[in-house]
């Protein structure tokens, strides 16, 4: 089962806050940067289908992949005319190749052994055309290890339901991984009732010389690598890394 399974339905609620046109923007302007011929993306880790949406509105022809169904039957109710496919990023072949593959929201962060990381990229690759670009964003190993993680509360709610999520991070620095540990109560406006989810989603964080290693020994070329959401270099301060790899040969 994935590991948003159960709560898929509150995906969107939960991450409501979450500029999502912005992010699409960024990514079409790193594309243009770096590859502007591009057409394709394929989106991997696609989620609810928002960035492969938006993505389509700046002219790309839009792909998504993810491996929760329940996140997919949102993404097709709400983008009909796009194509989503259920498949682990570290496996999944869809026998065709894109222009950009883009893994956005931490996916390369699920992927917490090497191996993991290595059936990834072997998938990027695969899908990636000649001299085509992989855009992904991670959590980054100086930030982390500087700003230890820290447990957190986030509450929301809409006209229907109530959301409080604890997030508990436990650090293992052996294993370059965080468990964070997810306590989720969802009250029902209208019948008082509450359910309770609790999920552990492990993520590895990443420093800029293993991906260049782990790019380089897929085939791919490291070609900028900076904070999220801005041109500065990555820092100290730097929770969200963004990494472009381009395809060689």
């Amino acid at each position: 089962m994935s590991v948003f399974a159960a709560y898929s339905r509150y995906y969107d609620l939960l991450y409501r806050d979450k500029d999502y046109a912005a992010e699409a923007r960024y990514v079409h302007e790193l594309v243009q940067q770096h590859h502007p011929a591009a057409r394709s993306i394929l989106d991997l880790g696609c989620g609810t289908g928002r960035h492969a949406q938006l993505l389509g509105k700046h002219g790309y022809t839009p792909a998504g992949v993810d491996l929760s169904e329940e996140m997919l039957k949102v993404a097709r109710a709400t983008n009909p005319g796009l194509h989503f496919v259920q498949g682990d990023v570290r496996s999944v072949r869809l026998g065709k190749t894109f222009d950009v593959v883009a893994s956005l929201f931490h996916v390369m962060s699920y992927q917490t052994t090497n191996a993991d990381l290595q059936a990834a990229l072997a998938t990027i690759r695969e899908h990636l055309a000649p001299g085509g670009m992989f855009v992904f964003d991670c959590w980054y190993g100086p930030a982390v290890l500087t700003s230890r993680p820290e447990t957190r509360v986030k509450r929301l709610e809409d006209d229907k339901i109530h959301v409080t999520r604890l997030a508990e991070p436990v650090l293992h620095p052996n294993d370059n991984v965080v468990d964070v540990n997810y306590h989720v109560l969802i009250r029902d406006k209208q019948s008082g009732a509450v359910d309770e989810l609790r999920e552990t989603h492990k993520m590895r964080y990443l420093f800029a010389p293993e991906v260049e290693l782990l790019l380089a020994a897929a085939g791919l070329r490291l070609t900028c690598v900076s904070e999220f959401m801005s041109a500065r270099e990555p820092g100290f301060d730097t929770w969200t890394a963004v990494f472009i790899g381009t395809k060689q040969g």
